[in-house]
């Protein structure tokens, strides 16, 4: 008997995933509810959307995700990303729902010498990150069914992302500048999306009462994002025959509004050893994005 999950952010790339995902699976009865339907700028109205679908589960794919505008609307992004998740979860904890958030890197900030690991210390520097620590705090108040996924640095083929705008740049400029010093690591919104599935099946079939709480999930080898945007442009010659030349790009060279983690690598060892979920290579994941993506290119030209 399939479960029924019921996701908020219908129209992102994680959730989109999640319902291309959910099309190919008898596990799961995917809703995906858009801003339309489920308004996480009126956190009042949730609990009632809620009611009208009686899922098994819930996930919180759903985000305000402007990092440079949040600097500016940072009480908008707070509703969204802190209070919305709150109010969520309470509900889930009284219709005895479990509930997956889907957090991120920049809750950290990037101080250390190595990877995270769940239990590191967060220090947000900008207001997207404290926005999202809120609601991490907001949901571990009031709901103790609940898994909390980090991730970072999401691209897919859908919605606007760092892979689609190098390729836009890459097509259009023979020479580009790409920050060189900041370190993550990639994650397909395709292995995100599976991640949280298999993450939901698990605790919804085998009463996994044991796995509630934090985790970590990104694609496998830390780069930057000059490694990145080496890795695009090295798979797209190869469609495009040409690529453009790239140099390293401090930082402080390119100033934002708001301060990104210098580090932000996510060690995933705790969803491996709960979940048996494991961090694939970010470049290997990368491959069908640029052909699905270079190929409706062709077309549409």
């Amino acid at each position: 008997m399939a479960k029924k999950l019921l996701v908020f952010g219908a129209t992102g790339q994680l959730a989109h995933e999640i319902g291309e995902l959910g099309k190919a699976t008898d596990s799961f009865d995917i809703t995906c509810l858009s801003r339309q339907q489920a308004d996480l700028s009126a956190p009042d109205t949730l609990p009632a959307v809620i009611d009208a679908h009686r899922p098994e589960a819930v996930i919180i794919a759903a985000a305000y995700t402007a990092v440079d505008k949040a600097e500016s609307e940072e009480t908008l992004a707070t509703t969204i990303n802190g209070e919305a998740p709150g109010v969520i979860a309470r509900h889930c904890t009284s219709l005895g729902l479990p509930l997956l958030h889907v957090s991120t890197d920049y809750v950290f900030d990037g101080s250390k010498d190595g990877a995270y690991v769940e239990t590191d210390p967060v220090n947000p520097i900008g207001a997207y990150g404290r926005s999202k620590h809120a609601g991490e705090q907001a949901i571990q108040a009031a709901c103790a069914e609940h898994i909390i996924l980090r991730t970072a640095w999401v691209y897919s083929a859908h919605g606007a992302n760092f892979v689609k705008t190098m390729l836009r740049l890459g097509a259009e400029r023979d020479q580009l500048k790409i920050v060189a010093d900041q370190h993550g690591i990639p994650t397909a919104a395709a292995d995100l999306a599976a991640a949280c599935l298999d993450a939901t099946r698990q605790v919804l079939t085998y009463n996994r009462t044991d796995a509630w709480g934090i985790y970590h999930y990104s694609g496998a080898g830390p780069t930057t994002w000059f490694g990145f945007a080496d890795e695009i442009f090295s798979q797209a010659a190869e469609y495009w025959g040409r690529r453009p030349e790239i140099g390293p790009q401090a930082t402080e060279d390119y100033p934002t509004p708001a301060a990104r983690p210098k580090n932000s690598v996510l060690d995933c060892s705790k969803i491996a050893d709960t979940f048996g979920i494991v961090a694939k290579p970010w470049a290997q994941s990368l491959q069908p994005v640029i052909a699905r993506l270079l190929s409706e290119q062709h077309q549409a030209s």
